[in-house]
């Protein structure tokens, strides 16, 4: 597979393999089986907001092995590759899963009986915008990953065990909901955004989206090349 050389390869790149289209496959049919399964909830819980934190959560584990494999091809050709393409591509790419784990979850939520009296679509632009934005977070954590470890089984793998594994050691700590993306990601799935949650939103979004991707775009640049494969 070629280096990138702007946002249609890397676009192209994405679905460019079977392991990437069974990934891609697999995070889709995740979020309908969360949405449809709980769905199926007694119809008093049943709201938007509880669909949209199983869909988008389940679909949170799994994207962000598609930014891993995508930036990990940019370690064939250090020196040449253009970074930018890559992050807008898997950037993209995020937002569009977080909109399809939206409407998957309107569907189901629509065909499923109403309760008399009952709200359950309370607070769904918010949580249209906040599965949206989990993805992204998601996403930017798996292309860094990517850039940083060598091989893509440990990547894929420190996407799931880092930012949970913050979230478990700094549960009584108040810097939490700061430096966990996992913390950020429940505020935003709960619909119940205050000011102080969109700025730790920021925050998290800073050091897991943006730093890490700028540490590992300069690592990239140090690479010998030919240092990365193709999946």
């Amino acid at each position: 597979m070629n280096a990138d050389n702007g946002l249609g390869d890397a676009l192209r790149r994405s679905v460019g393999t079977h392991t990437r289209r069974r990934l891609v496959t697999i995070t889709l049919l995740a979020g309908v089986a969360a949405a449809v399964g709980m769905s199926k909830a007694p119809p008093a819980g049943r709201t938007f907001a509880m669909l949209t934190e199983a869909a988008q959560s389940l679909m949170s584990i799994t994207l962000p092995f598609l930014g891993v494999l995508l930036t990990h091809d940019l370690r064939r050709t250090p020196r040449t590759a253009r970074l930018a393409p890559t992050l807008l591509a898997a950037t993209l790419l995020a937002a569009a899963f977080g909109v399809f784990g939206a409407l998957t979850c309107a569907l189901a939520l629509t065909l499923t009986p109403a309760v008399p009296g009952a709200n359950p679509w309370l607070n769904v632009e918010t949580l249209v915008l906040g599965g949206v934005l989990v993805q992204v977070v998601a996403q930017l954590t798996g292309t860094a990953l990517g850039l940083l470890l060598r091989s893509p089984v440990v990547a894929c793998l420190g996407t799931i065990v880092l930012p949970m594994g913050l979230w478990l050691v700094l549960r009584a700590s108040p810097v939490q909901g700061w430096l966990a993306p996992y913390a950020t990601a429940r505020n935003l799935l709960s619909g119940q955004m205050t000011p102080l949650a969109w700025l730790q939103w920021g925050t998290v979004l800073l050091i897991w989206g943006v730093g890490l991707n700028a540490v590992g775009a300069a690592r990239l640049r140090r690479l010998p090349v030919g240092s990365g494969s193709t999946s």
